[in-house]
């Protein structure tokens, strides 16, 4: 393998461990909580996961735990999209094992869930670990987005660890992957299959989160990144004077990452989806909120800006909303018909014809490039994928309409952009590379106590390592019941930008000013090295969460 000078360096680093998680799974006994419920439809969840529903939210005690030491196989899938640290929660998990006894044997499965199904795997060792340590992607063995849902899914995944007499797997994933750990972990108890399965909080969205899940791993890193790529656009935008830049960023169904890349870049304007759709605002106002914010920066000289749109902000728009539900209960029933139509403008009169008159409406206004991204190939869960839409070029070709109208258009030039898979795969910092060590960690302590269906949680997270708690919590506290493929399904409830959050607000405090004046802040590269204050601090959101 050919490594790079940082990649070479960050192989010296050692990540740090929360205190608690110091004494190995063999000196740590669990101390049980209050029992918990669920997100929403308790009743629901509850019948639905008769094992696993209820049970307690557990932390550490010291203490003597000599089934730690008792010889285990474990397997590790990586699923779903990839987020920076996932090989330190393999890691961690590893290092676990290996202090618990060296015997223990790590089942990497190769593509994701996928693997498990295939029997495909790797043993990991700590010789093919060491290449993987503090970098990057999740190639140690791969990811995919199959899902872990049938019976008979479950039944060879039930086989495929009992021939190598694995007892437990643990499921480093986003809300959907974590989804069907619960689900998994309820089937093999209803079954008496000796499994336990166990889940880590992966997204760069930061839409899995609750009070024991402060943030979901990556999310750090990834803000990082694209911080640092607007903040390099500002100060282009501010030296050129000519552009304004319109620059989209990864978040599907939840605003934390724009909302974080504003608070550490403050620029001209940014698109929270979460609180347009609590203010029921159409396209036409958003647009006009933007129109004002170009126009009075015209106003003062200034023929350029910065502005930032979640890739999810369509779907707030309550207009575009509910003519993407149309779209998407539309192409799943006429699937056949849709198709077989081989040319784009026929899929356009064909979709246009079968909207209601409101949505046909808004669907004609949209410009051609956009409307047949609105028909693109859905997600599996029948979902338009959003990322495929080009929304920040929607948006300032309205603005430059509008502009043009009120005699303000004359020196309004953009450039567009779209941040995501850049922030993917980055090297985690130090913050991920810790906190993503430790989850991998702290899943083998819960291993070790016996639990399954739980996530594993690391807390107190704007403090030091030192001081981070560790435990674990039931899955099923996080669900709710939702409509997927016109059924009601169980699934952990995505965490929204909160209006009333302390990170918000400090926005909205602070926006106005970012609007009219040039006000940007240089994140710059992430820094590796150096003081800690520099080095390890975490994400203003994190900060402004925990009053630091």
């Amino acid at each position: 393998m050919n490594i790079s000078v940082l990649q070479e360096a960050r192989y010296g680093y050692k990540p740090k461990l929360p205190t608690i998680l110091t004494s190995g799974a063999c000196k740590l006994v669990p101390v049980f909580g209050e029992k918990t419920g669920s997100a929403a439809d308790s009743e629901a969840i509850a019948s639905l996961f008769p094992n696993t529903y209820g049970a307690s939210i557990v932390s550490y005690a010291k203490g003597e735990n000599s089934d730690a030491k008792s010889v285990r196989n474990v397997g590790v899938i990586l699923s779903g999209g990839q987020a920076p640290g996932g090989h330190n929660v393999i890691s961690g998990l590893f290092d676990a094992m290996q202090a618990a006894n060296p015997e223990n044997r790590l089942y990497g499965f190769k593509g994701g869930p996928s693997g498990i199904l295939k029997d495909d795997y790797r043993i990991i060792d700590a010789e093919y670990l060491a290449a993987f340590r503090n970098t990057g992607g999740f190639d140690i063995i791969g990811s995919g987005r199959t899902k872990l849902e049938t019976e008979e899914q479950f039944e060879t995944c039930a086989k495929v660890c009992k021939k190598h007499d694995i007892s437990a797997i643990i499921i480093i994933g986003g809300d959907d992957s974590n989804t069907n750990a619960a689900v998994l972990a309820e089937y093999f108890l209803q079954k008496k299959h000796d499994i336990q399965v166990i889940g880590c909080p992966k997204t760069i969205d930061g839409d899995l989160k609750n009070e024991s899940i402060e943030i979901s791993f990556g999310f750090d890193t990834a803000t990082k990144t694209y911080a640092e790529l607007v903040g390099n656009i500002a100060r282009d935008a501010n030296s050129a004077k000519k552009y304004w830049h319109f620059i989209r960023l990864m978040g599907r169904s939840a605003s934390h990452i724009s909302l974080e890349v504003a608070l550490q870049t403050q620029p001209n304007f940014c698109l929270i989806g979460e609180e347009i759709g609590a203010k029921n605002q159409s396209l036409d106002e958003v647009v006009d909120e933007l129109v004002q914010i170009i126009a009075a920066r015209a106003d003062d000289g200034n023929y350029f800006g910065v502005g930032l749109v979640p890739e999810g902000v369509v779907e707030f728009i309550p207009e575009i909303k509910v003519l993407i539900q149309e779209i998407n209960t539309l192409l799943a029933k006429e699937e056949k018909t849709f198709g077989a139509i081989a040319d784009d403008h026929e899929k356009i009169r064909f979709v246009t014809n079968l909207l209601s008159s409101a949505s046909a409406h808004v669907f004609s206004s949209f410009p051609e490039a956009f409307r047949l991204q609105l028909l693109a190939d859905r997600d599996s869960h029948g979902n338009v994928q959003v990322s495929k839409i080009e929304t920040e070029k929607l948006l300032s070709s309205m603005v430059e309409e509008r502009l043009n109208k009120i005699g303000k258009g004359a020196k309004f030039q953009t450039l567009h952009h779209f941040f995501g898979y850049e922030g993917r795969c980055a090297f985690p910092t130090n913050f991920d590379a810790d906190y993503c060590y430790s989850l991998g960690y702290n899943a083998f302590v819960l291993v070790a106590q016996n639990l399954t269906g739980y996530l594993s949680s690391v807390t107190n997270l704007a403090k030091p390592a030192s001081k981070w708690q560790a435990g674990g919590i039931p899955i099923t506290m996080m669900m709710n019941m939702e409509v997927r493929h016109g059924e009601s399904k169980p699934v952990i409830r995505k965490a929204l930008v909160e209006l009333d959050g302390t990170p918000f607000k400090y926005f909205v405090f602070k926006r106005d000013e970012w609007a009219r004046k040039t006000a940007y802040t240089y994140p710059g590269a992430v820094q590796y090295f150096g003081p800690a204050e520099l080095a390890d601090r975490t994400t203003i959101t994190l900060a402004l969460e925990q009053g630091r």
